[in-house]
């Protein structure tokens, strides 16, 4: 976990309630600035990497939409906060913003009551499917990594302590970082948090400035322990060749880290533990962004003799591996997972 200890707080003058001051309380030697709305940032005179790791923005979400997934979790909830320490090279948060520091959104009222409102609207007892057989699950962490915010805001607990509480909704989020302080906080298998991994010597490449894989594999069965379901999220699959032009180096770095995973979680943490398989999409302004910020990631992320352009459910223009070779792609996915870890359900792939 990183010891993020901001030097400017930008904040606008709505989220200032009792939560927003106690953010600023927290962080005494940090200069403050207001502004006018927390996605129109002025110009900072700092770099990509210095950004995350200085400024903290401290905002009030207005439009509190739930959105349909079917995939991570039923729905998306409304975001907690934008952005991230880390600097993932395919982050497709980063992708809309020039520069993306952390940005907290302190009206967390909002957001329960929206979510609460929003629950009791659907069907109950709930229909069975893949991301939950009681509950509505809600992704609570899609623009930002919960495990860093619950150390910035005291409202993250109390997000947790909503869903565990609640009679009919369940959260979920993907991290990359193992946070102990969550290991105080029991949330009855209420709350699933999935660990994102990928081999260890890409993940150092592509995942900038968060917790190794080998830590977060590490830290399964301590969240299972305290009360967490815990799942793995195998995202983004990227396929690569080997320096010696090995066409099969993807593929025999996941057997590797298949077994790393067999040999580290417990018999009965299996029992509950599956994945979701989420293929590498990219992006051609991030690939732009990327030949100045991380050249060396980008190697592996744009290789277009691999890849085809597609337009995302939300209209972007993208690039994904080409529809044949990833079905083939897939097919091989499946079968190694068959072969280390058959106890690992497979959610969904794509």
């Amino acid at each position: 976990m990183p010891d993020f200890n901001p030097s400017i707080i930008l904040y606008t003058a709505d989220s200032l309630n009792e939560r927003g001051e106690a953010v600023l309380a927290q962080f005494p030697n940090a200069e403050t600035l207001e502004l006018k709305q927390h996605n129109r940032l002025p110009e900072l005179g700092m770099n990509h990497f210095k950004v995350k790791s200085d400024v903290l923005v401290l905002g009030k979400l207005k439009a509190q939409d739930i959105k349909w997934s079917g995939r991570s979790a039923d729905y998306i909830a409304p975001s907690l906060a934008n952005g991230c320490f880390g600097a993932c090279t395919y982050c497709y948060v980063d992708r809309h913003k020039n520069v993306n520091p952390i940005t907290l959104f302190t009206n967390i009222h909002e957001n329960l009551a929206s979510v609460d409102q929003h629950v009791h609207s659907l069907a109950w007892p709930k229909p069975a499917n893949q991301t939950d057989s009681t509950f509505w699950t809600y992704d609570i962490g899609c623009n930002s990594d919960i495990s860093i915010d619950y150390d910035l805001m005291d409202g993250i607990q109390q997000v947790f302590a909503f869903y565990r509480d609640h009679p009919r909704a369940k959260a979920t989020f993907a991290t990359k970082f193992v946070n102990p302080a969550l290991l105080n906080f029991d949330p009855k298998r209420k709350i699933r948090i999935r660990f994102s991994l990928m081999p260890s010597h890409v993940s150092k490449l592509v995942d900038v400035r968060t917790d190794s894989i080998e830590k977060r594999i590490s830290a399964i069965n301590d969240f299972y322990d305290a009360g967490y379901e815990v799942h793995v999220n195998f995202s983004p699959v990227i396929v690569y060749s080997g320096p010696d032009g090995d066409k099969k180096a993807w593929r025999n770095d996941y057997r590797e880290l298949f077994r790393q995973l067999n040999a580290a979680v417990r018999p009965e943490v299996r029992q509950q533990l599956n994945c979701e398989v989420i293929f590498l999409t990219h992006n051609q302004w991030q690939h732009q962004a990327n030949l100045t910020i991380n050249p060396k990631a980008e190697e592996l992320l744009w290789v277009p003799e691999l890849q085809e352009s597609k337009v995302s459910q939300f209209g972007g223009w993208n690039i994904r591996y080409q529809h044949q070779l990833k079905r083939k792609m897939i097919a091989i996915f499946e079968q190694l997972v068959q072969e280390e870890i058959p106890w690992c359900g497979i959610r969904y792939i794509f």
